[in-house]
């Protein structure tokens, strides 16, 4: 028994069909545009975290 009632077999079939049903490169082209995807949602939360709160803190002082 594998995750949630789907064992290991099952994921390599899935697996298996999604790499015939879109290829090797769109899986890859796929998995770098996510990654990226995610990097820039990293840097803008980052960027955007104490701006956000220092915002928020004046707003607080004026009322």
């Amino acid at each position: 028994m594998g995750f949630a009632g789907v064992s290991v077999w099952q994921l390599l079939i899935v697996l298996l069909m999604v790499v015939l049903l879109f290829g090797t490169k769109k899986l890859r082209q796929f998995g770098s545009d996510a990654g990226i995807a995610l990097r820039e949602l990293k840097r803008g939360l980052r960027d955007a975290g104490p701006e956000d709160s220092n915002q928020q803190d004046n707003k607080h002082e004026k009322a």
